[in-house]
């Protein structure tokens, strides 16, 4: 019987203690973060400066400033928090399940600009998805980067949120094209033309005008600003040399993402633009 009490006592010790251990071990890695965000909290000071300015200026944007800087350290250090876990993983799922939430949030981001289009998001979503992950594979099977996540996710995610930038204006110039030249759609439709050939012009300047900032980007680079991942190497203690090899592979990768996923986003509007009888669905383009 007292041996029974000793190791029930032993092992509500040991209990006690590995919880104190984890007590502890949490709260000094807490400490280590909210020590680390010192610097990131002064760095708002230039943000009061902007909130000044724009009343100063009766912009109205202080609100939407200031919601948007708290928004965005929310997001940065709950994700902080989230890479953190994920980097010490080494489990394949874990890099496929990051990427999947990356394309849905900048699936709903890229169909919420282009929120007059049906079914918007699930177009943005599929066509973000189709590109970045065509250039990801090509990626993975060049072998440019490990395959870890902590290579690969950071990668996937410039070419994302590229992908979804670009995305989303295609999708919305697009609808906004056609509904200023409604008359001349109609009439090209009227004559016989498919949707296809009726629409040329309006896809040709909707793709031209949301690519074009990716490919001056492209022109500009290193004269300007030097690319993030370019600049993360360099100060990780990569040779500039061999940032600018790695760089030009991303940049590469980043414009073949874009151009699929905004090439596919127009095809894949045509069926919510247009009727079974290749006439325009008006409802679409009723004036917001």
């Amino acid at each position: 019987m007292a041996f029974t009490q000793t190791t029930q006592n032993h092992s509500s010790f040991s209990s006690s203690a590995a919880l104190f251990a984890v007590v502890d071990m949490d709260w000094s890695f807490m400490g280590e973060f909210l020590k680390g965000m010192v610097k990131p909290l002064a760095a708002t000071v230039l943000v009061l400066l902007a909130v000044a300015l724009s009343f100063l200026q009766k912009l109205g944007m202080e609100s939407e400033m200031v919601y948007s800087i708290v928004r965005a350290f929310v997001q940065l250090s709950v994700i902080g928090f989230v890479l953190q876990f994920i980097f010490t993983q080494h489990n394949v799922g874990w890099i496929l399940l990051a990427y999947l939430f990356m394309v849905t949030v900048a699936g709903y981001t890229a169909g919420q600009r282009a929120k007059h289009v049906p079914r918007g998001k699930l177009v943005a979503g599929v066509s973000i998805l189709a590109g970045t992950s065509l250039t990801m594979f090509f990626l993975v099977v060049l072998r440019v980067f490990p395959f870890t996540p902590r290579y690969i996710i950071p990668v996937a995610g410039m070419m994302v949120g590229n992908s979804m930038t670009v995305t989303g204006v295609t999708m919305k110039r697009l609808r906004d094209d056609i509904r200023t030249q409604i008359n001349l759609v109609e009439t090209a439709l009227a004559l016989g033309a498919t949707p296809r050939q009726a629409t040329v012009q309006q896809v040709k300047r909707a793709l031209v005008i949301s690519l074009s900032p990716v490919i001056d980007n492209t022109k500009t680079v290193g004269l300007i600003s030097l690319p993030g991942a370019m600049t993360g190497l360099i100060m990780g203690g990569a040779s500039p040399l061999e940032a600018i090899q790695l760089q030009i592979i991303v940049m590469n990768f980043m414009i073949g993402a874009c151009t699929v996923s905004s090439v596919l986003s127009t095809y894949l509007c045509w069926p919510s633009f247009f009727t079974k009888a290749y006439q325009l669905q008006t409802k679409v383009f009723v004036p917001p």
